[in-house]
């Protein structure tokens, strides 16, 4: 789940960094928004992971191999490629948090299924304001 947020929150870095066109602004601010909420998210996955007693990786080989979000090249992409790039993301996030609200749930873990559960709040919303941005439903 973290390698996955800090593929996630690099792509959006770079769609910050390299959008164009039209929606500049409003996707420059908009991913802005989102790769600081990824960062702290990031923050509050690894703290929790070592309340739990685990040392969270930290290295980026580690990420890469082990996230099931992909890295892309955001260099000349389109901003609506970018958008549904980050829409696919956020949708892989939600299925990895539902099997991880499972295993909470199971495991009497409240503080992660609240931590998670909050996370995927976010989201939620996040993707239907994107789709609509989109004009999608």
């Amino acid at each position: 789940y973290l390698a996955n947020y800090h593929i996630h929150y690099q792509k959006l870095r770079g769609c910050h960094w390299n959008v164009k066109g039209q929606s500049f602004f409003t996707l420059h601010l908009k991913f802005e928004e989102l790769y600081t909420n990824a960062q702290l998210t990031i923050d509050e996955i690894a703290e929790r992971v070592l309340t739990l007693g685990k040392p969270p990786h930290s290295r980026f080989a580690d990420y890469i191999q082990e996230s099931s979000i992909k890295e892309i090249d955001t260099i000349g992409m389109i901003d609506t490629a970018m958008v549904e790039a980050i829409l696919d993301d956020m949708t892989k996030l939600i299925e990895l948090e539902r099997d991880l609200l499972d295993a909470t749930d199971k495991a009497g873990d409240d503080g992660s299924n609240d931590m998670v559960n909050r996370f995927m709040q976010f989201k939620e919303k996040t993707i239907w304001m994107l789709r609509s941005f989109l004009g999608k439903k």
